[in-house]
């Protein structure tokens, strides 16, 4: 069996405010660790049916980046959801709501 290991660092300041994030796979091309600004992990937990999230970023990244951050996850997390389980009817209503999303946080692409 093949198996692959994802570390994150995160680098806090005296306050415990992240400062750096550095993400690394032992599965990818670049054995560097990667600088990233923002993570957003959701891990599923079956014994209690719930969801374990961690969402962290940067002191340093700023609004405009995190409102194109969300939306991106929010259209990358329908496109998951419409591969694990086929249903397209909702897919379409998430996707109409990200337009709307990106519209009123004016990063919608002219």
């Amino acid at each position: 069996m093949k198996k692959a290991e994802l570390k994150v660092t995160v680098e806090l300041d005296e306050n415990n405010v992240p400062e750096n994030i550095l993400w690394e796979s032992t599965d990818s091309a670049n054995k560097d660790a990667v600088p990233v600004k923002s993570l957003m992990m959701a891990l599923w937990d079956p014994n209690y049916q719930n969801a374990l999230r961690i969402d962290l970023w940067t002191k340093d990244m700023p609004v405009d980046e995190m409102k194109i951050f969300f939306y991106q996850t929010l259209m990358t997390m329908g496109d998951s959801f419409l591969r694990a389980t086929g249903e397209t009817n909702i897919i379409e209503d998430l996707r109409d709501y990200c337009a709307h999303f990106a519209e009123k946080m004016e990063i919608a692409k002219k």
